[in-house]
């Protein structure tokens, strides 16, 4: 059983930072994205990052690959979701997931099957 845990949300000023952790558990090789999605109140959940196991591949969607980098550290299983420059649209639940499987065509929610609890992130001016 995947098991995804996040932290280090918060409230932030505009212009700051902040790192989100994301912790897995339950896989047994390295043949799986992990993402970060986020999702504001009325709107859908839009994919934010990922991040491949095997080879650190990373995806960004357009509104933050200026800003924001994905990292993971292999031996703890963690993956990280660095966020600079931060703005009040940045604000919303972020939630980390994963995905099987070598390739990702896009950051659908669709495509990732485990799914954490989600952390808020409150960027205010």
């Amino acid at each position: 059983q995947v098991q995804l845990v996040e932290s280090g949300g918060g409230p932030v000023q505009a212009g700051g930072s902040l790192r989100l952790s994301c912790a897995a558990s339950g896989y047994t090789n390295r043949n799986y994205w992990m993402g970060w999605f986020r999702q504001a109140p009325g709107k859908e959940r839009e994919g934010v990052a990922a991040i491949y196991a095997g080879d650190l591949r990373t995806r960004f969607a357009d509104s933050v690959k200026d800003r924001f980098t994905i990292s993971r550290d292999n031996a703890k299983n963690t993956v990280y979701l660095q966020m600079n420059s931060l703005k009040n649209e940045d604000t919303g639940m972020y939630y980390c997931a994963a995905a099987s499987g070598w390739s990702l065509s896009s950051l659908l929610a669709a495509q990732f099957r485990y799914w954490g609890q989600g952390t808020q992130v409150t960027v205010s001016s």
